[in-house]
């Protein structure tokens, strides 16, 4: 992996690459790209008193057309040649500069997610942040849907799932599909999708991305989960966005559709994005200790931060309408705002990591990849801090099975929010943790949240279902 903008300099030339391919994330966590010739990369194309010009006056929720012009500075440590692209081209990411001051973008996630970790160090608590995500997605054979005022629906489809079968078509029926929830994790016939699961992790290897493994998930209907390795905060952020691509890429060029929907199938396991956190200084964990399940009593606060915020959190780290449609008793999902060694319907799990302290880390089990990878790392950050900072008592642990707890216990146990619009309410009242150390800008919290509202939670709650059809049409 290149490390300084000199030795991308000599690759384009040593392997006389033409095209490079500029990559940055949006406000809802999809990735932008412009490609430019060789010619127009330079050394000065890596600092933010110069980077790549482009009009940023069309990204959703960035830019007025008065104040458009904007610089793109790639990461030099991100490159990887583009697998996806007929001509060879070389891919970096890149953080958004305003070519007027030279100063990151205040609406830049990856300059959002940087600042959390400077942040961090200023406050003289660690130097390095390590999260370790495990994004969920479903491949389907078919996707069909619309909406309109007189019509609404959606389709999909997956050979292996057990909806299909009674089917009868000219390639026949060959049984073997895997029932709902059982998905984890039969060996073929059962599991159709083991080759292209492979190649997507080794496409991931190429393009930079430390992979581990990779299995079907529980849900039917081709639910999957490619592993990868944890690493400092900017690039897991990075390495999410190229994990999405891949995905969807592979699962294309194979005739199939990818999707990181957080509840695309009614009554099955829904797809979250598990994220590890763990915060190191002068190259030791900090959050290996004597306490509960061998954490420290900083894991504790940091548990007590990310407990108290995360009814404002989740506006982040389950930042879509569909993300509430996960979040429900019954599909190992975590509902219950507690923490647990062993409780995967906890919010927070301490995983079952050995002896060894290194390995010690708290695992968030909320999020969802519909998210922005870089918010959501840096609200997680930022809410662990306020409780380290302020000693956040994070209460008993949920050591208990949730499905034998009576409903008198079960009401003393804090729930998330039960939908987006919940979540926003919640991260007006709450955001303080988030501004401290200027990481997350007040302007960018109220543009988030009028940005959600208007875009997303307003049109939907006027939108008839075909479900309403069946309950009211009759009435």
């Amino acid at each position: 992996m290149a490390e300084t903008a000199q030795e991308i300099l000599k690759m384009i030339e040593d392997q006389n690459i033409e095209l490079i391919d500029l990559k940055f994330v949006d406000l809802y966590g999809i990735w932008q790209h412009c490609t430019f010739h060789k010619s127009l990369i330079e050394e000065e194309s890596f600092l933010n008193s110069g980077g790549v010009a482009f009009d940023g006056s069309s990204i959703r929720g960035w830019k007025a057309i008065n104040s458009s012009d904007m610089a793109m500075v790639p990461d030099p440590t991100t490159a990887w040649m583009d697998p996806f692209m007929e001509v060879p081209t070389l891919s970096m990411v890149c953080t958004i500069v305003d070519p007027r001051t030279g100063q990151m973008y205040e609406r830049d996630p990856r300059s959002i997610a940087q600042k959390a970790v400077d942040y961090l160090i200023s406050t003289g608590i660690g130097d390095k942040v390590f999260c370790g995500p495990e994004p969920e997605f479903f491949i389907f054979d078919h996707v069909r849907y619309g909406q309109e005022g007189h019509t609404g629906y959606y389709a999909v489809d997956s050979s292996e799932g057990a909806w299909n079968s009674g089917n009868s078509d000219a390639s026949g029926n060959l049984g073997f599909k895997i029932s709902k929830k059982r998905g984890y994790f039969p060996t073929a016939p059962s599991d159709m999708l083991q080759d292209i699961r492979t190649e997507m992790l080794l496409t991931m290897a190429k393009c930079g991305v430390p992979i581990e493994k990779h299995h079907h998930e529980v849900a039917a209907g081709g639910q999957c989960e490619l592993g990868i390795r944890y690493s400092d905060l900017v690039h897991a952020a990075d390495y999410v966005m190229t994990y999405k691509y891949v995905v969807k890429n592979v699962a294309r060029k194979h005739g199939k559709t990818a999707t990181f929907m957080p509840k695309p199938i009614h009554d099955d396991n829904g797809s979250g994005m598990h994220s590890h956190i763990s915060i190191w200084k002068d190259g030791q964990p900090l959050f290996a200790g004597d306490q509960y399940a061998g954490l420290s009593q900083m894991a504790l606060h940091f548990i007590g931060g990310l407990i108290r915020h995360a009814p404002s959190l989740l506006a982040f780290t389950n930042p879509s309408v569909n993300s509430y449609k996960r979040l429900v008793p019954g599909f190992e999902a975590p509902v219950n705002l507690a923490y647990s060694a062993g409780n995967r319907s906890a919010s927070i799990r301490i995983p079952l990591s050995g002896s060894n302290p290194k390995a010690k880390r708290l695992e968030f089990r909320c999020p969802d990849a519909s998210s922005n990878p870089y918010l959501t790392f840096a609200a997680m950050l930022c809410a662990g801090l306020d409780g380290i900072k302020n000693q956040i008592d994070p209460g008993e642990p949920l050591d208990v099975d949730i499905y034998e707890m009576s409903k008198e216990e079960l009401a003393k146990v804090p729930k998330a929010p039960a939908s987006l619009a919940e979540a926003l309410a919640n991260l007006e009242r709450d955001h303080e943790f988030l501004t401290a150390g200027g990481v997350f800008p007040e302007d960018f919290i109220y543009n988030w949240i009028a940005m959600k509202i208007e875009g997303e939670v307003k049109p939907i709650s006027k939108l008839p279902t075909p479900y309403e059809f069946e309950l009211y049409y009759d009435c």
